[in-house]
């Protein structure tokens, strides 16, 4: 499900052009906007064409506490009218064009995108970036979902509990100047904090059961079984108690010795239940599964680019055993394993499932924010490997993909998404000055 949102919809106008067309237009555009799902509007259903209806419509629209403001040019207009709202509301800008009407008597009657023109203009000239333009008859929902990210990460409660992973200093960020960008304050917690959390034993018994049903044991034992429904409770519960959007975790090197198991296959149940939690201590990696999240995509995860194969063209992307497990791809067996961290490991071992995915990564770098995105094919394959895995084929050319990572600086990991989660990032990339790396 797609993220909550409240959008202020406007329509700019001149009486010195065909206005009323261009209300009769509006007027269909606002029953066609009601279609999207999880978005609610306010309109000024009145065309905006005098200075004093924009300085009305932006304090009304303020005191709705919107997200976005949609503004269509319906006819040409004041150049005031964007400036007035925009001074009050300082939200991302959709100036939308309208395609023109067939000639009456030789004159054009809407003059909607050279409207459009001086509203980018004076925005621009103005400072501000955060507006995006199209010219349509009907909205572009990728802006909408945009909106979305931008919305979640800065409505977002995100935690790390204990720190980064040992030597993984590219997964470090700048915790005020990631504050600045998306509006996150992290919490820190210490690996205890889950370790002491009560919880019942219906409820680790009930887990246990779906465990068992969920995978092949037979690598493990029995105790160990138990280890992992009774953490995947404790991070629930605790995740739950501290209203926690989504958490960073310290997988290893203490987590195996101190619980006595590794959280992989925990945190793998967990994933496919809804829940986004980030291995290694990676935030920056969280927040690109909580971007992925709210705009659609059911269960994103972390995946390394593990192994390139030049000559047939595609990348390993895998992970020692954390992917959510409802992402299997129904024809291995799906089995919980302790390949590593001295017999401690229990990871969720399977092929995940083709398919379109979409590749995401917000990563900063000497305090420069940017977006790494990538699109590609999942590949049916064989189980031959520990661990949770796809073999991807990208759009672009698995040598020119690793090249873009390597000199590019991207850290080792990405969130994975089934589905096309392109182009509402790039939209976000544009509004808020970040460098996008495709």
């Amino acid at each position: 499900m797609k993220k909550k949102i409240k959008l202020g919809v406007v329509c700019l106008a001149r009486e010195t052009f065909d206005f009323n067309a261009a209300q009769e237009i509006f007027d269909r555009i606002k029953k066609n906007l009601k279609e999207i799902e999880n978005v609610n509007y306010t309109f000024i259903d009145d065309l905006v064409i005098e200075i004093k209806d924009a300085k009305q419509a932006a304090k009304f629209l303020l005191s709705k506490n919107i997200d976005g403001l949609i503004v269509i040019s319906g006819t040409f207009h004041l150049g005031h009218l964007v400036l007035e709202l925009d001074k009050v509301i300082r939200k991302p800008i959709l100036l939308w064009g309208l395609n023109e009407l067939p000639y009456n008597g030789g004159k054009i009657r809407l003059n909607s995108i050279c409207g459009v023109n001086l509203d980018a203009s004076n925005l621009y000239k103005s400072g501000n970036r955060q507006y995006y333009s199209i010219m349509s008859d009907a909205i572009d929902e990728n802006w909408v979902d945009a909106i979305r990210v931008k919305v979640a990460l800065e409505n977002a409660h995100i935690g790390i509990a204990g720190y980064r992973a040992s030597g993984f200093f590219n997964l470090s960020i700048n915790e005020l100047d990631s504050f600045n960008q998306t509006g996150i304050l992290l919490d820190h917690y210490e690996l205890e904090d889950i370790f002491k959390i009560e919880i019942s034993k219906d409820e680790v018994r009930e887990k246990e059961e779906k465990i068992r049903e969920t995978f092949d044991i037979s690598g493990i034992t029995n105790i160990q079984v138990q280890k992992v429904a009774e953490l995947s409770v404790k991070i629930k519960v605790f995740l739950d108690k501290n209203n926690l959007t989504a958490l960073a975790i310290r997988c290893w090197p203490e987590f195996a010795a101190s619980f006595g198991i590794s959280p992989c296959a925990a945190m793998s149940i967990l994933q496919s239940e809804g829940y986004i939690l980030g291995c290694e201590g990676d935030v920056e990696g969280t927040i690109s599964m909580l971007a992925h999240r709210a705009i659609g995509a059911e269960t994103p995860f972390l995946a390394d680019l593990s192994q390139v194969d030049l000559k047939e063209n595609f990348a390993l992307m895998w992970h020692c055993g954390v992917a959510p497990c409802n992402l299997w791809d129904g024809k291995c067996i799906r089995s919980l394993d302790t390949y590593f961290a001295g017999g401690k490991g229990v990871t969720a071992d399977f092929v995940m499932k083709d398919g379109e995915v979409s590749i995401l990564r917000f990563d900063s770098a000497q305090n420069k924010y940017r977006v790494f995105l990538q699109k590609g094919i999942g590949i049916p394959m064989k189980k031959i490997l520990k661990g949770t895995y796809l073999k991807v084929r990208f759009e672009n050319n698995i040598n020119e993909v690793l090249n873009k990572v390597i000199y590019n600086g991207i850290a080792h990991h990405v969130s994975l998404a089934y589905g096309n989660y392109i182009k509402p990032l790039e939209i976000l990339a544009k509004i808020k000055g970040w460098k996008v790396i495709r």
